[in-house]
């Protein structure tokens, strides 16, 4: 698998069965410690969400259960999602402990018994939890669409002798260059839609 030059497709996108929302928890969107431009990834996951549901996409949230004493901590304020899930649409959370979502977790089972095979990933960290996610989900064989305003991560900090802060935007289209050419990258969330499984 090859990184391909030009990732970002410019011929429309067909739909996808599923979005998969990744870490959108109150630590990492609200508040001082939140990403940067938090308010516009939560408009455009938002907008997402919206148009999921619009269309009767099946919608699953990924939550990290983190150590004790991380901003991610089980039972904590920065622990819930910061994003309404409707349970009545047969949404659902799947709690995790690594970057990876499907790593221990039910999520292919549930992918597989609703019948998806396109998804879109959006939520933080890009580098992280993002990628990992977004790179199974290739592996085994799903469709994957990122779009790139709809994740977000933080600066890498300055390292002496090993670089300046590295930006945030920067480490977001990196991650999204480690995925090769099977995953689509389309530059607006806007221009993802949604279809019934």
């Amino acid at each position: 698998m090859q990184p391909s030059s030009s990732l970002v497709p410019t011929e429309p996108v067909p739909p996808v069965q599923a979005l998969i929302i990744v870490d959108m928890q109150s630590a990492f969107v609200a508040g001082d410690d939140a990403v940067p431009d938090a308010e516009r990834l939560l408009d455009r996951v938002t907008g997402l969400l919206a148009e999921a549901r619009e269309n009767g996409a099946l919608v699953i949230q990924l939550q990290n259960d983190g150590e004790p004493g991380t901003p991610d901590e089980p039972g904590t304020p920065g622990w819930a999602l910061h994003l309404p899930v409707d349970t009545d649409r047969g949404e659902t959370v799947v709690r995790k402990t690594v970057d990876d979502g499907f790593e221990d977790t039910r999520l292919e089972e549930l992918l597989r018994d609703a019948g998806v095979r396109d998804l879109a990933v959006c939520g933080v960290m890009s580098e992280m939890c993002v990628r990992a996610t977004a790179s199974t989900a290739l592996e085994l064989g799903f469709r994957v669409v990122l779009p790139h305003d709809a994740h977000g991560t933080y600066d890498i900090p300055a390292a002496e002798g090993i670089s300046d802060v590295v930006p945030a935007a920067t480490v977001s289209r990196v991650a999204e260059w480690t995925l090769g050419d099977e995953v689509e990258i389309v530059a607006r969330a806007a221009d993802v839609s949604f279809m019934k499984p």
